[in-house]
């Protein structure tokens, strides 16, 4: 069965075929990085203009490096929540057209459980159930309960800012180019970056929460880089020293180092959670585009390993937001009877219902 996916949530054109959903046959993605690194970010009204010119461009595309025709598709599956409403709309409105054109079942895919799947594409078996998921990125920070590939329940998210983001904003207060994160990630790599050269915060939040916090870490990498500011009255801390290359790549590697802690720490009290409420999860199944980080994906893989459970991470190229992801989940809802119609909506916030662990 092929799947024609959509995705235009944010600022990446994409369109992709998937054959029984999880064959990629192909994934074409238009990117619109030099639209934006100028302003620091995505501007939505530019994104936006961006998918409309592109979207069939793309499409057209993934049709043909799939080595098939349009008649050949079976579904349409599109990802209408969550993101830039502006962008959505593009992506629902061009699924609906070909969905009606080529007379096939439309399917909306929440983008966020799209991220959970990513680990399965382009493997021969699914990985065993239940599972925990995880879903970082740089709009989303989020665990889920996973009873199977076509569900997930939400058991924390970020109460501030996602990891992505905060990655981001740390690499602007060090100086780094658009697109900060992975350019952050590359300085803490080095050899000689010291890791435990400043000790950044871990948020922990409440005891037992399963919730995250990045806005602690984030201001704390501006205070280590400017300092501290003074208070009327009160002496000042000295100065921090000065930003010499050494230091940034400390700085770099002190952030990732708490950050992935962060998301380790809550990973661990998750799967603690689940078992003390009778659920022994098989798998972990993460998504996103920090799952590209080099260090979370290390200590993702120590984790599995250490409680001997089988860990889904997706390629390099299913990281990023892509349109694979979509088609397989969608194609995956299909076959389990799930579909749409025309009256199908862009909405900006992801559905995924709350699981409350006893």
């Amino acid at each position: 069965m092929l799947t024609l996916g959509f995705e235009t949530s944010c600022d990446e054109t994409a369109c992709a075929v998937v054959r029984d959903g999880h064959r990629v046959l192909s994934n074409a993605i238009a990117t619109q990085t030099e639209l934006h690194e100028g302003y620091g970010g995505v501007v939505p009204e530019i994104a936006g203009r961006a998918h409309v010119e592109r979207i069939i461009p793309v499409m057209r595309r993934s049709v043909s490096d799939a080595g098939v025709s349009l008649r050949d598709i079976d579904a349409v599956a599109v990802g209408h929540r969550p993101g830039l409403i502006g962008s959505l709309l593009v992506g629902v409105s061009a699924s609906k057209a070909a969905a009606l054109a080529l007379g096939v079942p439309l399917v909306g895919v929440d983008h966020v459980q799209a991220h959970l799947v990513a680990g399965t594409l382009d493997t021969n078996e699914d990985p065993p159930m239940p599972a925990l998921g995880l879903v970082v990125s740089g709009g989303h920070t989020a665990m889920y309960y996973i009873p199977s590939l076509i569900e997930a329940r939400r058991l924390g998210s970020t109460r501030d800012d996602a990891v992505g983001e905060a990655y981001d904003k740390a690499a602007t207060i060090l100086g780094l180019q658009y697109p900060g994160g992975p350019r952050l990630d590359k300085l803490a790599q080095h050899p000689a970056a010291d890791p435990y050269s400043i000790e950044f915060p871990v948020s922990r939040l409440e005891d037992g929460s399963l919730d995250f916090s990045f806005s602690g870490l984030k201001t704390a990498m501006l205070y280590a880089v400017k300092g501290v500011p003074v208070r009327k009255g009160r002496p000042g801390p000295p100065p921090p020293p000065p930003l010499t290359d050494v230091r940034v790549r400390d700085l770099a590697a002190s952030f990732q180092r708490a950050a992935c802690h962060a998301v380790m720490l809550k990973m661990g009290r998750a799967l603690e959670a689940l078992a003390d409420g009778g659920i022994e999860c098989r798998s972990i199944l993460a998504g996103g585009g920090v799952t590209a980080n080099s260090r979370l994906r290390k200590e993702l893989t120590s984790l599995a390993t250490e409680r001997n459970l089988e860990l889904c991470l997706p390629k390099m190229a299913y990281c990023l937001d892509n349109a694979a992801m979509i088609a397989a989940l969608g194609g995956r809802r299909f076959m389990a009877g799930v579909h749409d119609d025309l009256t199908l909506r862009a909405h900006p916030s992801s559905d995924i219902p709350a699981y409350t662990v006893l």
